[in-house]
């Protein structure tokens, strides 16, 4: 069978490779062609363009890049109807796969959405457009079966996809030998993947460590942006930057400050004590608030429906406050032990290894029967 696959995001790329690869497994015949990254690329899918190109985040930024999102949508409604697909597959990114989503339905190609957006928090309208264009939909939070029944829309809970990722991890112990770090404990800075979100959060970040001699601050860059950069942002600060091995330095990490998003759930399941931070432009966070019907922005607190990770959000995301709750996590003691415990729960609820493999079983036998 021939699946179209879009992804907007680092971490789309990611969920869709091993979702591809489990595909593979069901379907010996599987061709894929992905709006993705370099991941998808491995696992044997012909990109049609990379996440790097299409990741515009806040209202603001939008709205400058509105021409280049129409082109793009424009040109992906031509691209799909050329490649005719057995099904479109959509992971998250909303603002531009629900469009899609409806483009395709019209067009009678079916339509399966791996990994929700999260309408729940906000834009919870969208609901109605997914239960009339989107034939199955496939959740990976345990309480998102919950929200879609409210509205009468059956989905399938195929459990946390980065359980899978993190369990396929191998940790390397020549990492801090290649990358010349001492054996002093590690702070890890995920700053995100965007270069909008990463030029906001790492000078604070980077502030906030530079005080911690007895550390080695390693900043986990995104491999879409380019080092140069990084060093621009970084210079004056004694800091390693790593690409394209986050999880090697999470596995080696005492502590992390991360940027809200999938990173923060990442952490957790490598069992490093983080501080969660965002920062967006002054109007897109006017907007947020006003729009966002969530209590917390980090996945883990959301999971867990209780304060895990200590968020610091807009004007509280400086150097002092993050050096404040940094200091409570980084040594042994109340704090500390508290957030593991929680890590530890956390993953029981995540619903096991084999996300991929769940969903990509049930993909094939619907399109096998047609439903």
């Amino acid at each position: 069978m021939k699946y179209y696959v879009i992804s907007g995001e680092a971490s789309g790329d990611l969920h869709g490779s091993n979702l591809l690869r489990a595909l593979k497994n069901e379907d010996a015949h599987a061709e894929f062609r992905v709006w993705g990254g370099d991941l998808m690329v491995q696992a044997g899918a012909e990109l049609v363009k990379h996440y790097r190109d299409l990741a515009f985040m806040g209202f603001t930024e939008v709205i400058m890049n509105l021409p280049t999102i129409i082109r793009n949508i424009r040109f992906c409604k031509q691209d799909i109807l050329q490649y005719n697909p057995d099904v479109l597959i959509l992971i998250d990114y909303p603002g531009f796969n629900l469009r899609i989503a409806e483009f395709a339905f019209k067009n009678n190609i079916r339509v399966f959405y791996y990994i929700s957006p999260q309408i729940w928090a906000w834009k919870q309208s969208r609901v109605h457009k997914i239960k009339k264009v989107v034939n199955r939909m496939y959740v990976i939070l345990p309480f998102e079966k919950e929200f879609y029944a409210r509205f009468q829309v059956d989905v399938s809970f195929v459990g946390h996809p980065l359980l899978d990722a993190v369990e396929q991890f191998n940790h390397d112990s020549t990492f801090r030998l290649r990358h010349n770090l001492s054996e002093l404990p590690i702070i890890a800075l995920l700053p995100g993947s965007r270069e909008q979100e990463i030029s906001r959060m790492l000078p604070e970040m980077l502030k906030s460590i530079a005080s911690y001699t007895n550390h080695i601050p390693v900043i986990a860059a995104a491999p879409s942006i380019a080092l140069e950069k990084y060093k621009t942002w970084s210079k004056g600060f004694q800091v390693h930057i790593i690409s394209g091995e986050t999880y090697q330095l999470l596995a080696h990490a005492q502590a992390a400050v991360v940027t809200s998003g999938t990173a923060t759930l990442e952490t957790a399941l490598f069992m490093v004590p983080e501080v969660v931070c965002y920062k967006g432009g002054k109007i897109s966070y006017w907007l947020a608030r006003r729009l966002i019907k969530v209590r917390f922005i980090s996945l883990v607190n959301l999971i867990l429906d209780r304060m895990v990770v200590k968020e610091l959000i807009q004007s509280e995301m400086n150097d002092t406050r993050i050096r404040e709750y940094l200091d409570k996590i980084l040594y042994e003691g109340t704090e500390r032990s508290t957030m593991l415990q929680d890590y530890t729960e956390l993953r029981k609820q995540l619903g096991g290894i084999g996300a991929s493999e769940r969903t990509a079983k049930d993909m094939v036998e619907r399109l096998k029967i047609k439903v």
